[in-house]
């Protein structure tokens, strides 16, 4: 007994010391959690130990215990059976996190799923069999081959790449536990969603770029002078922290809010709008429920992203999930296969046409991907940027969706390239602008 002591004391004073340390974050850590255990299971069909592995194996995530009921579609997880918090999957909006035990999820999508005979990426088909003389196979072979571990390591992480030339796709791989039919979370990518859906409603001549008086809460205050533009940029002024390994305002509005469209809304100006870059998901899930506005229903606000971009354009894997109230998430939660995510950057590389149909007008595409002031031409409108030169030995005309943990979809117009990679790790562990130049120098 006294040596059992001698090990149940001192483990016992770590679980005292790990609870009370991280006391103030376990709501945000149990959170996490839960959310991201049912969308991984109810949404990718994955298991509970490759997730557990994976998705949530680091610091403090892998201390939360899961439960996950079949049943009822739903996870919960506690630390320490302390703070638990549910995840319950819903059709149509996905995984919801529910900011108490009180599930009133009503509200769905319509969707109309694309079925045509027609080759990827316009149908579900076999895409044509294509042989380009410009293009040395073995060595993107080895380009993509580089971007996975191997020998049992576990240093690059990578889980998907997909590669497009040409509107063909020439190199295609998965890691073990993931194939050309699992869903994959784009985490921030999904703002270059948001940016899409608001390019309709510009083509549709709804909205443009330099309005004002965004919101009523605004009117009455510096805030009203705040454009559309200087939000899709990243550039209002407005504060925002945006730090996941703290109690910050973008983890309060991830894992702790109802309505995610409000956290940035009641935030005061900081900063001089279009002088102020900050990278902020606040600020697109800000844009979400300016999206809403847009429309007398709510329904007609679920139903838009879907049928007049997501399922327009044949990305019928794609979920972007919802809040508690039934606003999407457009900064964080947008999930597809590698395949789809793909057809998104064709979206873009092709300047908003999608086999003849003209989704986004060219000038949208275009100013996407125009260098928002003081980001050092690191940002547009809701996409990344080459322009500052950051990947060094690649095009400066790259722009990309990127996304938490080394989610990527890389567009090159001038390499007519879609290069997608999904993973768990980004620079310096994944090395991007290796990967990017080794796949670029295999045209030759």
């Amino acid at each position: 007994m006294k040596k059992l002591s001698y090990f149940l004391v001192p483990l016992f004073l770590i679980i005292i010391f790990i609870t009370v340390s991280n006391y103030p974050r376990l709501n945000i850590i149990t959170g996490f959690s839960a959310k991201s255990v049912c969308s991984c299971t109810f949404e990718a069909d994955r298991d509970l130990r490759s997730i557990e592995a994976g998705d949530n194996g680091f610091s403090p995530i892998n201390l939360a215990k899961n439960v996950i009921n079949e049943k009822e579609k739903s996870v919960v997880s506690t630390i320490f059976g302390l703070k638990a918090r549910k995840a319950i999957y819903k059709e149509g909006v996905g995984c919801v996190l529910l900011p108490n035990d009180i599930e009133n999820i009503k509200f769905k999508p319509n969707r109309t799923f694309l079925k045509n005979k027609l080759p990827y990426p316009y149908g579900d088909a076999t895409q044509k069999d294509t042989v380009f003389s410009n293009l040395d196979y073995d060595a993107l072979q080895n380009a993509v081959d580089n971007a996975f571990d191997k020998n049992g390591e576990q240093l690059k992480r990578t889980r998907a790449v997909v590669v497009i030339y040409k509107g063909q796709i020439i190199a295609e791989k998965y890691a073990e536990g993931f194939s050309k039919d699992t869903k994959l979370l784009g985490w921030s990518m999904t703002k270059s969603i948001t940016n899409a859906v608001l390019g309709v409603l510009e083509k549709q001549g709804n909205i443009n770029i330099n309005q004002i008086n965004l919101f009523p809460e605004w009117e009455n205050d510096e805030r009203s002078k705040i454009t559309l533009n200087n939000l899709l940029q990243m550039n209002s002024g407005l504060e925002w922290v945006e730090d996941y390994n703290t109690i910050s305002d973008v983890t309060k509005m991830l894992f702790l809010a109802d309505d995610m469209t409000r956290t940035q809304l009641n935030k005061p100006l900081t900063g001089k709008p279009n002088e102020s870059w900050n990278y902020s998901s606040g600020t697109t899930n800000l844009l979400s429920g300016f999206v809403r506005n847009q429309f007398k229903t709510h329904q007609e606000y679920l139903d838009f992203w879907y049928t007049e971009l997501i399922d327009k354009i044949g990305m019928s894997s794609m979920i972007v999930e919802t809040d508690a109230t039934g606003n999407y998430i457009g900064s964080s939660y947008g999930w597809a296969t590698a395949r789809d995510w793909a057809k998104f950057g064709l979206l873009y590389l092709n300047e908003g046409n999608w086999n003849g149909e003209q989704i986004l007008n060219k000038s949208w595409v275009n100013y996407s991907k125009t260098p928002t002031n003081t980001s050092n031409g690191e940002y547009g409108a809701q996409f990344w940027l080459n322009a500052g030169g950051v990947y060094s030995n690649v095009p400066k005309d790259l722009f990309s969706c990127n996304g938490y943990q080394g989610q990527y979809v890389f567009i090159i117009p001038s390499k007519d390239l879609v290069i997608v990679r999904f993973g768990l790790t980004e620079n310096p562990e994944f090395n991007v602008d290796a990967f990017l130049s080794e796949v670029i120098s295999s045209f030759q």
